[in-house]
């Protein structure tokens, strides 16, 4: 036997022993493969034991009922570790309070790109999910949500739906909210918003009761998405003292609800959004998690709140290594959006999947968002294989630039006529006439008012429709495909290279999930181990997905 960077080394790569006081055994981790494979035994207490004479480190697994210290006269203990589950990875109170197994959500993909299946599979494994409803009709949204009940039972809770900001139609927000409220879905995740809408405080604060102890019970759960500190106080405070008043008047909340509601924060899970696919701020979750983090901790302090606030990262979590950055972090759950899109159970069309497949960490490019093109709001999209981005920027230039359809440039008009619209612009027009015609007459009567918001409806079904192309696999809008996506896709398809998940048909979103939070327990593991001081070889810390039960 001789050393290796300090541990003990021998031939074999891992070596049963007996030590001489006692007849308790452990298993040696002799060279950097074995180290490897200590790495990856996360669900047996570990000790790392430092020999008195020679000073190399071990690595031990002892047996139940072992005792502590193998071989006590030779060896100190340097440290004990407990078993590490995925199981355990973040804030156990999350998957008590939502019935999951694992602190892990699968977000909502917009127009039904996470669809009923997905969230049923997902949720099936005890992971939280929420159905991708923004931009569905409320009629496709009440279809989605039977089917999910259908698929999983009136009993299963780690499932939610979407609410996405609508500013522009607090009416839509309000109708989501009302069809929500009456199917009994006791989660939303809301996305994109800049300020607080009445539709969102009612769903939080509807059906809020004390128990006997005096404790405030939440019947409805609430998860919003932030990216600023500023977003982040308005759902860490309780809502706002008019907006219940109002409520309370317009009799969608009860006075006892409103009393209650002034007592507690909106939200009790709020996720940190770093650089996603969709609306994003493009801020890394390095910063930003630890800014909100840290507002958390002062808001709980000054309100006195009895419970904690759990705050999750979401944004460029598609490696194992990420998953556990976040959970070292602070965070209390993750949230993978992008990496899911390529699942099997996505709504988007195996053209799209194929395209993401593809995709590397600088694959991406932001693009006007459609809700909110006016604003100057974008989106993370996917740039390989696309001219979307592109032509979403020249659209918002041009609005930006002129004041009405009539006032483009004829080579500008030509050339959207041509290669965006593939029609006249007043056909167009007329198409979006009858959408909103049905949906929102106001915008109609504004158009007809003011021919640069005419214009910006035009510009709009562009930017609306390529997201429909892209779920649909529209061979001949393959250029305009709109696929939301962030880098995490990229790092996700580097990590699989070369493993059973780089095949799509084996990329269902639970393997997805249960590889990513198993990756993310050996390299918790990993760094463990490092602290105390083992030469921890690098490949400890690449773990290959595998398959999973």
């Amino acid at each position: 036997m001789n050393h290796f960077g300090g541990m003990l080394v021998s031939d074999a790569a891992m070596k049963s022993s007996d030590a001489a006081d006692g007849g308790a055994r452990w298993i040696e981790a002799c060279d950097p493969t074995a180290l490897v494979a200590a790495v990856h035994r996360i669900r047996e207490p570990a000790q790392v034991l430092r020999h008195r004479d020679s000073g190399a480190l071990s690595v031990t697994f002892p047996l139940a009922g072992d005792g502590n210290l193998p071989a006590a006269r030779d060896f100190d203990l340097i440290a004990s570790l407990p078993p590490l589950y995925p199981e355990w990875l973040g804030d156990r109170a999350f998957a008590e309070v939502h019935g999951c197994r694992f602190a892990y959500v699968v977000g909502e993909m917009a127009r039904g790109i996470a669809t009923p299946r997905m969230v049923a599979s997902a949720a099936r494994a005890g992971l939280m999910a929420f159905y991708g409803s923004a931009g569905l009709a409320p009629r496709e949204i009440d279809d989605g949500l039977h089917e999910i009940r259908d698929r999983l039972g009136r009993s299963a809770t780690c499932w939610g739906a979407n609410l996405i900001h609508s500013p522009n139609e607090p009416q839509l927000e309000d109708a989501i909210i009302d069809l929500y409220l009456a199917r009994g879905v006791r989660r939303v995740s809301a996305s994109a918003f800049m300020s607080l809408s009445p539709a969102v405080v009612r769903f939080a604060c509807s059906g809020l009761i004390a128990d006997s102890a005096g404790q405030i019970r939440r019947q409805n759960h609430l998860f919003p998405k932030i990216s600023r500190p500023e977003l982040a106080l308005l759902f860490m405070s309780p809502p706002p003292e008019a907006m219940l008043t109002d409520l309370v008047a317009r009799g969608q909340l009860t006075p006892v609800e409103a009393e209650l509601a002034r007592r507690i924060p909106l939200a009790e899970d709020i996720t940190v959004e770093a650089d996603s696919g969709g609306h994003t701020d493009n801020r890394p979750l390095t910063v930003l998690l630890p800014t909100i983090l840290a507002l958390r901790d002062r808001v709980i302090a000054e309100r006195g709140y009895e419970r904690t606030i759990r705050v999750g990262a979401a944004g460029g979590l598609g490696t194992p290594s990420a998953v556990a950055a976040a959970f070292a972090m602070g965070a209390a759950y993750v949230l993978t959006g992008s990496i899911n899109q390529a699942a099997t159970e996505s709504g988007l069309s195996l053209a799209g999947r194929h395209m993401l497949a593809e995709a590397g960490i600088a694959d991406v490019a932001m693009a006007p968002a459609a809700d909110m093109f006016e604003t100057g709001v974008k989106v993370q999209v996917l740039k390989r294989g696309t001219l979307f981005a592109a032509r979403g920027q020249r659209l918002y230039a041009l609005f930006r630039a002129h004041t009405s359809l009539e006032g483009l440039p004829t080579a500008d008009r030509e050339r959207l006529e041509r290669d965006y619209f593939r029609a006249s612009v007043s056909e167009i027009w007329q198409t979006t006439r009858k959408h909103f015609a049905g949906r929102d007459p106001h915008e109609i009567e504004r158009a007809e008012r003011e021919p640069r918001h005419l214009m910006a409806l035009v510009f709009r079904w562009y930017l609306f429709h390529g997201s429909r192309w892209a779920a649909e696999g529209a061979e001949d809008r393959r250029a305009d495909f709109q696929i939301w996506c962030g880098p995490a896709m990229g790092a996700f398809n580097e990590w699989v290279r070369g493993s059973f998940l780089e095949a799509l048909g084996d990329r269902t979103v639970v393997q997805i999930a249960r590889n990513l939070l198993e990756g993310a327990a050996v390299v918790a593991r990993a760094q463990q181990l490092r602290s105390a001081g083992v030469p921890v070889p690098a490949a400890a810390f690449h773990f290959r997905p595998r398959p999973l039960q």
